[in-house]
């Protein structure tokens, strides 16, 4: 076996040695299983414009901005350069997350964005319609507090690895 191939095969070793610390290193986005589409391709500058409770509307492929290292969707131009303006204003609260989840202690739970809610002109997404239930007539308050300890808490522990 010649140099040259033992030196590609050992970096492509590295590199398969390395991926997992390189994927914990960034702050985990709600994607598919199969594909690295954020929040199930919802477009998440169309939910401000929606009363709560409505239908999620999905974004399309011709309008795609890459951010935290996930595709987000949008339905037209104009959304997708809004969010590319200001994605902190327009992205929901733990990337995309269940907050009920995390505001319960169970950790990372992923969402396809169906189920939502804004609180305080923040998007927030929920695994299923019980925690938008949950959130809606209890006290958001004191569980927006609680998700945001377990998620700084999980950032935390990836930032350790």
């Amino acid at each position: 076996m010649n140099r040259y191939r033992i030196g590609t095969r050992l970096c492509y070793g590295l590199l398969l040695l390395l991926l997992p610390v390189i994927s914990f290193a960034k702050e985990p986005v709600s994607t598919g299983y199969f594909g690295n589409t954020a929040i199930g391709g919802h477009d998440v500058t169309a939910y401000h414009q929606l009363e709560n409770g409505a239908d999620a509307i999905k974004g399309v492929k011709e309008y795609v901005v890459q951010w935290k290292g996930a595709k987000w969707r949008f339905v037209s131009e104009a959304d997708s350069k809004a969010f590319a303006a200001n994605p902190e204003q327009y992205a929901p609260a733990y990337n995309g997350h269940c907050a009920n989840a995390l505001s319960l202690g169970e950790g990372l739970i992923k969402t396809d964005g169906t189920h939502w809610a804004i609180f305080d002109n923040q998007l927030y997404l929920f695994f299923a319609g019980r925690g938008t239930k949950r959130w809606s007539n209890g006290d958001y308050k004191v569980y927006k507090e609680e998700a945001d300890r377990a998620w700084k808490a999980i950032l935390a522990k990836r930032a350790d690895r």
